[in-house]
C-alpha cells in the first residue's frame, strides 16, 4: 500500500498550523521552508485541504492558512481523504471471472452470483484502517508528539513559528 508524499506533507504541515495563534496565520513559502519541501508541491496539497474544509485561507499580503476547524476535530482520515480522494485503496477487476477455467461457458453461481472473497477482505482491511484514522485527530497526534520531543525543540518550534508570523 502506498499514500503520495502529499499526505506525509499534509500532516505535517497541519500539526505546524496547531501551533499557529489565532487569528493568525503561515503562508505556504513559510510552512515550506519549515518541512524542508518545494513550496510548489505544498501549493497543491493546501489546494485541496482548503477544499476540504481542512484549512483556510487569509488572502492579502499577510495572509496565508491557518485550520479551519479544532484540531480534535479533524481526523487523520479526513487528512488522507482529502489528499487521496475517496477512492478504495483496492480496486477490483474481477480477474476471477476471465479464467482460462471458464473460458467459453457461463459463468457458475458461485462466481457470478457472489462478490469475490479477495475484494471483500482487502475492503474490510481498508475499513478497520479508515476507522482506526477517523478516532484518531490531529490534536491527538500532536500531543503525541510533544510528549516525545525534547523541550529544546520545542521551544526552538515556537520561537521559529513567532518570527515567521511577525513577519508576516
Amino acid at each position: 500500500m502506498h499514500y503520495s508524499i502529499g499526505v506525509e506533507y499534509a500532516l505535517h504541515s497541519l500539526v505546524l498550523l496547531i501551533s499557529v495563534p489565532d487569528s493568525t496565520s503561515l503562508g505556504i513559502r513559510d510552512i515550506a521552508t519549515y518541512l524542508g519541501v518545494q513550496d510548489s508541491y505544498l501549493s497543491k496539497t493546501f489546494t485541496k485541504l482548503a477544499k476540504a474544509g481542512l484549512v483556510s485561507s487569509l488572502p492579502g499580503v499577510k495572509g496565508g492558512y491557518q485550520l479551519a476547524r479544532s484540531p480534535a476535530q479533524i481526523s487523520l482520515w479526513e487528512v488522507v481523504e482529502a489528499i487521496e480522494g475517496p477512492t478504495p485503496i483496492f480496486r477490483c477487476t474481477e480477474v476471477r471471472r476471465r479464467s482460462v477455467l471458464f473460458q467459453g461457458q457461463e459463468l457458475p453461481d458461485y462466481v457470478r452470483c457472489s462478490p469475490c472473497l479477495i475484494n471483500v477482505v482487502m475492503l474490510e482491511a481498508e475499513q478497520q484502517m479508515r476507522s482506526y484514522l477517523q478516532d484518531h485527530s490531529l490534536a491527538g497526534l500532536h500531543e503525541d508528539l510533544q510528549q516525545k520531543l525534547p523541550p529544546a525543540h520545542q521551544e526552538a518550534s515556537q520561537r521559529w513559528i513567532h518570527e515567521a508570523v511577525n513577519r508576516r
